[in-house]
């Protein structure tokens, strides 16, 4: 199926056995004067390749028959220079990787905007912008990074571009979303895979410290230098240094390290001898470095030098999409650890998913543990979701110096989750059910509001001691070791 558009237009060979997909693309091209010829499958496609038609192609990984990755492998055998797309359902980073690998210009995963795609597709026309000569084939991985949404996508577009380049990297993002992770998975995927992965948190690290533990020292450089030590540098030798949180790198320290990325050469503290290094440097930052620069925290020539490949983490709240998928891996996790087989009932994971975590996805495998612990039962209820999140908010509202009382706190806790949820209630049963799911949280909060005082928490809820207690101990509710007491405080 051919557009007649002129004859003289350029004409895009899309492979894709979606018919609803092929529809809109064709619409979109048409609109750009472009002809579109339509196959259903990589053997068609590549067949009209070899027969030298076609001045860019669009494809489908999965397909019937040959798939697009292997189409795009013969493509690139029989003609090096033809543009190609590639877009998929199959969201993950290892099938971006494997596109770019194989010599795709572009990856789109699906759902994908049309005009950028026809954009895209007017760019890449006048001549290909990539050399393909010389691809290695993609390495196996044993696991893959978790998350489709749209977030993810753009990490691992960036992601699947820097695989084969020795640039330096640096990743932005909010504690917590998993820089460490990305920076694995980039090592992992690199021609250094083969040689150590070193990471080092500049924030754990006592500031008088920091250079003995970037470059090493000699025997007797200092006072506690009792033995000759090899630095980071030199243990990462020929693979990837990651630094993470170097925005609290102290300047000194950043001073040499603006040498070593100039010069490519360290010199122990305590010797005299410069060292030659081979690494790959990984920065990783929840600051604002620029900002930082600014106050005259971080120096701006090491900025520039750390800012040539920057990448942003997104944080959970912006890819909600993933939580179920992420869940569900911690869950596996939290068994392998002995925790026991759990699932998640879809109330509890509604409850998950509307939670905005501030931690990221660090706070959301802390809480899937926790989950696992307290659940008594075989799956997950909301109950005991509401009773850990109710907690957490506590938590956050007095570190942020929060005047709401316990009462309104209580109160917009319980109507937020019944606008979140009445429509998933049952016919019958609704007022048994809700006063289940409000009843950790409310004993909890009470608890902390009173700093663990079982009277006066009990004196608060408006009810006897004794059935405080009881409930406490069937409804397995603990406290936090060394809590205030705000009501004994204020008083």
């Amino acid at each position: 199926m051919t557009d007649t558009a002129s004859a003289s237009a350029p004409l895009i060979l899309l492979a894709d056995d979606d018919d609803s997909i092929c529809t809109v693309i064709r619409q979109a091209l048409k609109k750009r004067g472009l002809r579109v010829e339509v196959v259903h499958n990589g053997d068609d496609l590549t067949e009209r390749v070899s027969e030298g038609q076609g001045d860019l192609v669009i494809t489908d990984v999965m397909m019937p028959g040959m798939g697009g990755l292997d189409a795009l492998s013969a493509i690139r055998e029989e003609r090096p220079d033809l543009p190609v797309i590639v877009i998929s359902a199959q969201s993950t980073l290892m099938t971006a990787v494997q596109a770019t690998e194989r010599g795709a210009n572009e990856y789109f995963p699906k759902p994908f905007d049309l005009h950028q795609l026809a954009d895209c597709v007017e760019h890449l026309l006048p001549e290909s912008r990539l050399s393909h000569d010389d691809k290695a084939q993609t390495e196996a991985m044993t696991d893959d990074l978790i998350g489709t949404s749209a977030a993810m996508q753009t990490v691992y577009r960036a992601l699947a571009r820097l695989t084969k380049v020795d640039l330096t990297v640096l990743l932005e993002g909010e504690s917590g979303t998993g820089k460490e992770v990305i920076a694995r998975k980039l090592h992992d995927l690199s021609p250094r895979k083969d040689k150590p992965f070193v990471a080092l948190n500049m924030a754990a690290i006592p500031r008088d410290l920091v250079e003995s533990e970037l470059f090493g020292h000699e025997k007797g450089a200092f006072t506690g230098a009792n033995a000759r030590m090899k630095g980071k540098f030199a243990q990462a030798e020929g693979g990837t240094l990651f630094l993470d949180e170097i925005g609290d790198m102290p300047l000194d320290a950043q001073t040499k390290l603006l040498r070593v990325l100039q010069e490519g050469e360290y010199t122990p503290i305590g010797s005299s001898i410069s060292h030659k290094t081979d690494v790959r440097i990984v920065c990783a930052t929840h600051h604002d470095l620029q900002e930082a620069c600014d106050k005259g925290r971080f120096r701006e020539d090491l900025f520039y030098r750390l800012h040539v490949m920057p990448i942003l983490i997104p944080p959970l709240r912006e890819r909600k999409d993933d939580i179920p998928a992420l869940a569900q891996y911690f869950l596996q996790a939290a068994a392998q650890k002995g925790l026991g087989e759990k699932r998640i009932s879809t109330p509890a994971m509604e409850m998950l998913t509307a939670y905005d975590w501030p931690g990221n996805v660090r706070e959301l495998e802390n809480v899937i543990y926790r989950l696992c612990v307290l659940s008594a039962e075989d799956t997950i209820q909301p109950e005991v979701v509401a009773g850990i999140l109710s907690t957490k908010q506590m938590h956050q509202k007095q570190r942020g110096g929060n005047s709401e009382s316990f009462q309104q706190l209580a109160h917009r806790m319980i109507k937020q989750y019944f606008d979140t949820h009445k429509p998933s209630l049952p016919p019958q049963g609704v007022h048994s059910r809700f006063i289940r799911l409000t009843e950790i949280p409310l004993i909890t909060l009470a608890l902390q509001a009173t700093g663990g005082n079982q009277i006066q928490a009990a004196q608060l809820l408006g009810i006897n001691r004794n059935t405080l207690r009881k409930k406490i101990k069937e409804l397995n509710i603990t406290l936090e070791k060394n809590v205030s007491n705000p009501m004994k405080e204020a008083s």
